[in-house]
């Protein structure tokens, strides 16, 4: 951390930023400060350069014209690779999981170049995919099932860089392009290098504390001790009993 401030970058927000996900930041900021931290949120927008030194970065979902802008900003602006290069953990949800591929096909059935650093394409799935999303986490330092919120229409396939985020028990996840035969294991999410990327929204962190604690030690260096907030365990609790994926 730099001078003693927990650094945390929302990225795009005005065209990723449709489903609520800019929320993410601020619940890692609510929790660092909770520990003790000194932590700011930086809203860089597409007129901002994207500053490489932030501790933690934070995207979130967006449309087919949104996300276009968002890949012409990071292709034009090495900012954020710069920042994963160094190993800066980066949240990237639904839309921007696509935008960090190698390439997404949008709704017209155009090819959309990515920045690459995640293995992964993205095509059509044929269909939408809407409603809740169970997974168990396939990540050393996650056992809590995540849990989140889906609104896709893209099949995303993993290439033999990208590993998992979890093994879905419940929803779509990464999905299937129209055509293709689905995969023995559904799963969603890519983890890959300083990135964690899932279709969950919620916002993701607000549902999953686990997962935020996980991307706050990364960016601290060290393990976190637990944190108790009223209101969070019920919260899990009731969407998990929703889909009927609580543990007994």
């Amino acid at each position: 951390m730099s001078d003693s401030v927990l650094g945390i970058g929302v990225l795009l927000p005005e065209v990723l930023g449709t489903y609520g996900d800019t929320g993410n930041a601020w619940i890692l900021r609510e929790r660092a400060h909770r520990r003790g931290f000194e932590a700011e949120v930086h809203v860089i927008d597409l007129d901002t350069p994207i500053p490489e030194g932030l501790d933690i970065y934070t995207m979130g979902g967006g449309e087919d014209t949104a996300q276009a802008l968002a890949a012409g900003k990071f292709a034009s602006d090495p900012g954020l690779v710069r920042a994963l290069d160094a190993g800066h953990p980066l949240l990237a949800i639904c839309a921007s999981l696509q935008v960090l591929g190698h390439w997404y096909r949008d709704a017209r059935g155009e090819r959309v170049a990515g920045i690459g650093v995640l293995d992964v394409t993205t095509d059509p799935q044929g269909h939408r995919t809407i409603g809740e999303l169970v997974s168990e986490p396939l990540v050393e330092g996650l056992t809590d099932l995540l849990t989140g919120f889906e609104n896709h229409g893209g099949g995303t396939v993993l290439g033999p860089d990208a590993a998992p985020l979890g093994r879905v028990l419940v929803g779509t996840g990464n999905g299937t392009p129209e055509g293709e035969e689905p995969a023995a294991v559904a799963t969603d999410g890519v983890v890959q290098g300083a990135i964690i990327a899932t279709y969950m929204h919620g916002p993701a962190l607000a549902r999953n504390p686990q997962l935020a604690d996980l991307l706050l030690s990364r960016a601290v260096g060290r393990d976190l001790e637990p944190l108790d907030v009223p209101g969070v365990p019920d919260l899990r609790r009731e969407r998990l009993e929703a889909t009927g994926a609580l543990r007994v």
